[in-house]
């Protein structure tokens, strides 16, 4: 088993580090982060943005005067090793407060019971299945929105700002979250009055060139893909396959630096959590670009490394409000957490929903390069 354990500062801002240190020791929280492997595009990033919340939370004195550290899992992509990496961190440091990462569907699936077994509760960062709250009750929060706002959002920018009337939609049906998706976003497409005029699958990568024969016309494409790289395959494809309209997909599309290795790749849209980029005039996400840039050698944050950041910052504040780091009390507070700033928005968990209610941010893809394009909120959002 891959571990690390996180304790030191970056620097973030201006703030420098404290050497905080208190008689209870340090506050744990576990993290399961696939540093390896596929999943690694989405995890990774994530992964360093809880760091640089953990290491700003220690800059400021820690939490209830404790030093904070992340003790990290990674179970290398495996959907097989993701329910062991969890309980093999869970019972290597039994005094673990929360247990937070992912940004998978099906790896959450497999990990969040175990944390639920032993009564703590898992925070996702990334995995975005309306059902998985559902699925795993009580104990699994998102700190991202749903699958459904995000194909909703997409569905009313094809249809209102694309003037899009017919989409063709190709999706990866190995995933329950490219599946989903694009379920999600035919339903909502279909509500506004726009017609699906075929919908096609495939198994893997290699299969898209079989699914893309004949390709049927439409105003737009919806491709569902699971990974950045894919994503840009299944466009190159359709491209080649005469395919000229515009391409819009999910927050699978997002990527640090994915895009940049197609500068001959236009006109595509995807939906995603934040806009990162020093011309956000909003002050938290300009504060949070920066620490990001300072601490990993100015390489860029993705929509995934601000997930990690809020995912990390929720429990954090859930230890503060409720005065306690026992796993108890740090579920019982979170669950009635209301307007935590996060980079990624305002989060609250409202009545019984361990969903947060957020804007939805379009990214468009110019010559390889992102652009912003606009954030909305829904109009309306299919049921889980």
């Amino acid at each position: 088993m891959f571990w690390r354990i996180v304790g030191a500062c970056f620097t973030f801002g201006m703030l420098v580090t404290s050497g905080v240190m208190a008689a209870d020791g340090p506050i744990l929280l576990g993290a399961v982060y696939n540093l390896s492997g596929p999943q690694a595009a989405f995890d990774q990033p994530s992964s360093r943005g809880a760091e640089l919340a953990l290491a700003r939370a220690n800059a400021e004195g820690g939490v209830l005067g404790r030093k904070v550290e992340l003790v990290i899992a990674d179970p290398e992509s495996s959907l097989e090793r993701a329910a062991a990496a969890t309980s093999e961190l869970i019972e290597a440091h039994p005094s673990v407060s929360a247990l937070l990462g992912l940004s998978d569907t099906d790896m959450v699936l497999a990990a969040a019971p175990v944390a639920a077994d032993h009564r703590l509760v898992f925070v996702t960062s990334g995995a975005t299945s309306p059902k998985l709250t559902a699925q795993v009750p009580k104990h699994l929060l998102l700190a991202c929105f749903g699958d459904n706002v995000q194909a909703a959002a997409a569905a009313e920018y094809a249809y209102h700002d694309l003037a899009a009337r017919t989409v063709s939609i190709l999706y990866n049906s190995a995933t329950t979250y490219t599946t989903l998706l694009q379920e999600y976003f035919r339903a909502r497409f279909e509500e506004l009055g726009g017609k699906v005029v075929a919908a096609r699958s495939y198994g893997a990568t290699a299969d898209q060139d079989t699914a893309l024969a004949g390709f049927p016309a439409a105003d737009v494409v919806f491709l569902s893909a699971q990974q950045p790289a894919e994503a840009a395959a299944g466009i190159a494809g359709l491209r080649q396959a005469g395919i000229e309209v515009p391409i819009l997909g999910g927050d699978g599309f997002d990527s640090e630096d994915e895009w940049s290795k197609h500068p001959d790749l236009s006109d595509v849209y995807f939906t995603t959590h934040v806009w990162l980029a020093p011309d956000n005039p909003d002050p938290v996400v300009g504060a949070f670009d920066d620490a990001y840039r300072r601490a990993y050698g100015r390489r860029a944050p993705d929509g995934f490394a601000a997930l990690g950041y809020d995912a990390v910052g929720v429990l954090l504040a859930a230890i503060e409000a409720g005065g306690s780091a026992e796993p108890d009390h740090v579920l019982a507070t979170l669950a009635q957490l209301e307007d935590y700033r996060g980079v990624t928005g305002t989060i609250s968990y409202e009545g019984d929903s361990r969903i947060p209610k957020k804007s939805v941010t379009i990214i468009e893809v110019r010559s390889g390069t992102t652009a912003f394009v606009k954030q909305l909120m829904p109009e309306r959002v299919p049921a889980p």
